[in-house]
């Protein structure tokens, strides 16, 4: 099949993006990849097998994406872009990444009469629903939970297969009534071919912790600071290492100089993919603090999977897919996701009984090794988009 896929986002880099396009061209597909760009990248390009297409949007256009809904700036621009390059090209199928862009793929298959696929990376009501800039007053003008809620059942009902990220999120999209044999469940799961596990050992008896990814108030590191306060006064040593980058940073550095731990926390910002990981590598135990939301309860965030590859414990918030996760395969501990004192007494445990952390580490790299990989997960896909091409004959 030749297969166009649409990202509103920069490409590269999306780990998940990348791994479907390699895992569909693998089994003889011809993938397309169209995207937005804000810096200057060719508007066509050849990556690996994939053929990339690329259209400068503005800085108006990007923010307008919140009220889409209510003003059609946004999909007008990706109307311009994509229609006349699915009528050049003349694709079997268009594979629509996140649900913005979920109309955009309903017309085409309507207007060329091709399938269509929703990938669904996210809940995109919830991440909305949950997001800074929908809190403020210019976002609640833009924006309508009940409208994205409405957009979503109306355009899964559309698709023709649905891809999502875990269970909770399959369950999910099932109860807007969708038929779960059109739902194809791929987590982001690791690929094992491209990490290389790295085995390190540091000379000093500190307790380093590791956080990387986004940095959002619900990712819940404002939990991690204050647990590290609480440690303080316990005269209990540990250190927050934090690479990643976001809308929180500066909140959590005013924090941080609150509590008075910046000794015990460092900021490292963004860093290339190879440098994070030779940082965890160095971590005793890593840390997913997600605060509890619809989004976050059914999310399959890439770093789980990158802390169990590289065998470090991993230390959890409940949320439900996570805790799920670690419970099935014994690879972590988990706190309530509010609660820094629960956090922090676990910490303390673990930093006074080290052993604990090793049979964890040991059991995550064992799942994902077994099987709990991207080997496993692409061949999801390739028999989606198998039973796909069957049922479109």
């Amino acid at each position: 099949m030749k297969i166009l896929m649409v990202l509103e986002s920069e490409f590269p880099p999306d780990v998940r993006v990348e791994n479907e396009i390699a895992a569909l061209s693998g089994a003889g597909h011809e993938v397309h990849l169209a995207c937005s760009t804000r810096k200057n990248k060719p508007c066509k390009e050849t990556i690996g097998k994939a053929f990339i297409h690329r259209k400068r949007i503005s800085k108006f256009i990007y923010k307008s994406s919140v009220g889409s809904l209510k003003f059609p700036f946004y999909f007008n621009f990706w109307r311009r872009f994509i229609f006349p390059l699915v009528a050049a090209e003349k694709f079997d199928v268009i594979h629509i990444h996140d649900l913005p862009l979920a109309i955009i793929g309903a017309e085409i298959k309507t207007k060329y009469r091709i399938p269509m696929v929703l990938d669904l990376h996210e809940n995109w009501p919830a991440l909305l629903r949950n997001a800074t800039h929908t809190a403020t007053p210019l976002g609640k003008l833009l924006y309508s939970d009940r409208q994205w809620t409405e957009y979503e059942k109306k355009f899964a009902l559309k698709a023709d297969l649905i891809i999502t990220i875990i269970e909770e999120a399959g369950e999910r999209i099932i109860n807007l009534g969708v038929d779960p044999a059109r739902i194809c469940i791929v987590s982001n799961s690791v690929n094992p071919e491209g990490l290389s596990i790295m085995e390190k050992k540091r000379n000093d008896d500190s307790f380093v912790l590791f956080y990387g990814g986004g940095i959002n108030r619900h990712r819940g590191l404002q939990v991690v600071l204050e647990a590290i306060s609480l440690l303080k006064a316990r005269n209990i040593k540990i250190i927050l290492e934090i690479v990643g980058s976001g809308s929180y940073l500066a909140h959590l550095r005013i924090m941080t100089e609150k509590l008075a731990v910046g000794e015990q926390v460092r900021f490292h910002g963004h860093k290339p993919f190879d440098a994070m990981l030779d940082m965890l590598s160095e971590a005793d135990a890593a840390i997913i603090p997600h605060l509890r939301t619809d989004n976050n309860d059914a999310s399959s965030p890439n770093k789980l999977y990158q802390y169990m590859y590289l065998g470090k414990p991993v230390i959890s918030s409940d949320c439900l897919s996570l805790k799920r996760i670690l419970n099935e395969t014994n690879a972590g501990f988990i706190y309530r996701n509010d609660s820094a004192v629960e956090l922090a007494d676990l910490l303390e445990k673990l930093i006074n009984d080290r052993h604990l952390l090793e049979e964890k580490g040991l059991n995550g790299r064992k799942a994902i090794l077994g099987g709990l990989n991207w080997n496993t997960e692409k061949e999801k896909l390739i028999k989606a988009y198998t039973r796909l091409a069957k049922d479109t004959k």
